[in-house]
């Protein structure tokens, strides 16, 4: 019987080099948005990054695109207050959606930052997958489920991205992986398969840039 939700394995040469060019090409920020009309258009197939406050969203994306200072990192849950949009080529929109959970934040900000997050992975007809991002020391908490919860009903695909995986021991990342894949199997719009990531040390990054590359 085969594992559910197992691991997603290195990608093969074909598909590795498709992800290799996509972000070793011209990849831009292209604007913050902080209401639905401030949208660019729908032109291109589009992904975005969901993830709890702090999760290492702003790091993975500076990772895998090898620009230190892409997306801002900060260990200030709530940094990013809008969803932030950037250029892979001429091909893909890729977007750094507001952290959601815990934010050093007026409450009424907050509110509005969730407001706009749930309409967007709602609404937008372009985006043909969220990668949710779990953190392994922690793994998927309930106010995941409520992203994943909405993601089903939106019929959005997720996947989920498990980060920091060189900040804990085997055991417990272990751990964490298989209290991820209980709730996975709680989702219709999960895609069957985990992605295991370190932003310092680049594991997983090949992976994640094949599974991009490849989405049209």
């Amino acid at each position: 019987m085969s594992l559910a939700f197992p691991l997603a394995e290195a990608p093969e040469p074909e598909a590795r080099e498709a992800g290799r060019l996509l972000f070793a090409g011209e990849v831009d920020f292209l604007k913050g948005v902080v209401a639905m009309d401030g949208l660019p258009p729908g032109d291109r197939p589009e992904i975005c990054f969901a993830g709890r406050s702090n999760v290492g969203k702003s790091s993975l994306i500076n990772a895998l695109t090898g620009r230190k200072a892409l997306a801002r990192a900060s260990n200030t849950p709530g940094r990013t207050q809008e969803l932030n949009f950037f250029t892979l080529g001429q091909s893909h929109y890729m977007v750094d959606l507001p952290g959601y959970g815990f934010a050093e934040a007026p409450l009424a900000k907050v509110q509005a930052w969730q407001r706009l997050l749930k309409a967007y992975l709602a609404g937008r007809a372009t985006l043909r997958r969220a990668f949710v991002l779990i953190d392994c020391r922690h793994g998927a908490k309930p106010v995941d489920e409520e992203i994943m919860g909405l993601l089903d009903s939106a019929a959005v695909t997720f996947q989920v991205v498990m980060t920091k995986a060189d900040k804990v021991r085997s055991a417990e990342r272990e751990k964490a992986i298989a209290t991820t894949r209980e709730v996975l199997a709680r989702h219709p719009a999960a895609f069957p398969e985990i992605v295991l990531t370190s932003s310092e040390k680049g594991e997983g990054l090949e992976t994640l840039r094949a599974i991009i590359a490849g989405i049209a």
